[in-house]
């Protein structure tokens, strides 16, 4: 960055931009395995100006712009690859509007998902979209997340209605509306939802909210096999059943959250399961999953009725890739995700655990099984090459046999760096050309957040 650009910076944002290296550090990396020089620059934005005018100046000085929510991305997304600064948007962190009436609501992109929670639970109305971190709504519409529950809500492409956004030239437009249905025009809502800050600032976003359930029961139930628990699974989603959340998490991996937690589950393949509806209707989904279960040789429900109980059980499912890292001192996670059609999931999940065991790499297994998305865990020594090698060839096998199975390359980690391979094996040349077209079109000097999705 030239002295010009940064004298630039402090004249406009003062005390809201810093240099301190502790600070760029902090910017410049993320919970997963990749790593690259820090930011510059990280300028704090307040206000939608805020984020008009550093995208003017990055514009105006040629430096590229990275937002940065809550750093807690896992494919690199927020790596200053090409240099620039980190555009920290989490001062922006208000509920600004709620129609309790259209069950709608709209939010700066700084706010975490649990602050947005608690400001509507007075109403009888939640957010579904639970990614496991307390990510902000900015960088889970970037990335189109979802998590535990998208079995039943959906994921964030079905749940962000509307967006304000600050283009690369620093211009301000919206997308989308609070109808419930649109056909007006290109879609630019859905373009932007998932392209990772590479098209476009978030500074509103306008979110579809859900009734609280009357009634919500949990329950664990564990399995003679993985095969037999994602069986369970496949029957009980072409069933109809409408669970909320249905986790898998091989044994392995049930005794490092045990460790981590201090929990006493059985060591076992296992599903954790919640139901969600009317007194009557929870009973009876209830009824037709363990009859279901049954069928494949389930070993036990334990239920978790009271809130504590299901907040301990589903915070410790959340927790499993730090009771991961914390089962092998010193180790570096490489994660991973795909996703299945969820007649295949048993197929993709068995050959890659087979795969992981055969490789003698530590691992841990998680998967949003209702939906056919699942993660894997490799636990490497960081000072080992041939370790990290031999991870990253798991990783490829098991991304590109989810392909084969007409999956995709990311359920919900985006694509980010580490994945971008995969995207052009996915989608092919043709698909991977009309995107950089985009980009190109969109942000013809490449400073949003470059490097990222594909390569330049």
């Amino acid at each position: 960055m030239s002295p010009d650009f940064v004298a630039a910076l402090r004249q406009r944002f003062a005390d809201q931009c810093s240099t301190a290296a502790a600070v760029c550090e902090q910017h410049g990396r993320d919970e997963g395995s990749i790593t690259a020089p820090p930011p510059g620059a990280v300028v704090f934005a307040e206000s939608t100006r805020d984020v008009q005018d550093a995208v003017r100046l990055c514009a105006e000085y040629g430096v590229p712009i990275i937002a940065y929510g809550a750093g807690t991305s896992l494919e690199g997304h927020l790596l200053a690859v090409q240099g620039g600064i980190s555009l920290d948007v989490s001062r922006m962190n208000q509920v600004l509007r709620v129609n309790a009436e259209d069950m709608t609501v709209t939010v700066q992109p700084g706010i975490r998902r649990k602050a947005l929670n608690e400001a509507i639970k007075d109403l009888g109305l939640f957010f579904p979209i639970d990614p496991g971190a307390d990510a902000t709504l900015g960088g889970m519409t970037a990335t189109r997340a979802s998590g535990t529950n998208a079995v039943r809500y959906g994921t964030m492409r079905e749940n962000v209605l509307a967006l304000q956004a600050v283009t690369a030239q620093g211009e301000v437009i919206r997308t989308g509306n609070r109808a419930k249905k649109s056909a007006a025009g290109y879609d630019l809502t859905r373009l932007l939802v998932g392209s990772e800050g590479t098209l476009g600032i978030f500074t509103e976003i306008t979110l579809r909210l859900h009734p609280l359930p009357e009634a919500v029961r949990a329950a664990t139930c564990t399995f003679a096999s993985i095969d037999d628990a994602v069986h369970a699974v496949i029957q009980t989603i072409q069933l109809g059943v409408p669970i909320a959340r249905v986790e898998l998490l091989d044994a392995a991996t049930v005794g490092m959250v045990n460790r981590y937690s201090q929990l006493a589950l059985r060591e076992a393949p296992m599903l954790l399961m919640e139901f969600h509806g009317s007194p009557a209707g929870v009973q009876e989904q209830v009824e037709t999953v363990q009859a279901i279960a049954a069928e494949h040789r389930a070993q036990d429900f334990v239920w978790a009725d009271t809130p504590e109980e299901r907040t301990r059980l589903f915070t410790a499912r959340h927790n499993a890739y730090f009771a991961g890292v914390q089962s092998r001192p010193g180790c570096r996670c490489i994660t991973t995700d795909a996703c299945v059609p969820i007649s295949r999931l048993a197929d993709a999940l068995l050959a890659s655990v087979q795969d992981a065991q055969d490789s003698a790499i530590p691992f841990f297994l998680v998967g949003h099984v209702g939906d056919g998305n699942f993660h894997f865990g490799y636990l490497i020594d960081p000072d080992d090459p041939a370790e990290r090698d031999r991870a990253e060839q798991l990783n490829h096998r098991l991304v590109s046999r989810a392909i084969a199975m007409d999956g995709t390359c990311t359920g919900e980690h985006g694509i980010g760096i580490h994945k971008q391979a995969f995207l052009r094996e996915e989608c092919g040349d043709g698909a991977i050309a009309m995107m950089q077209a985009i980009k190109a079109a969109l942000d013809p000097q490449g400073i949003l957040n470059p490097g990222k999705v594909f390569a330049a």
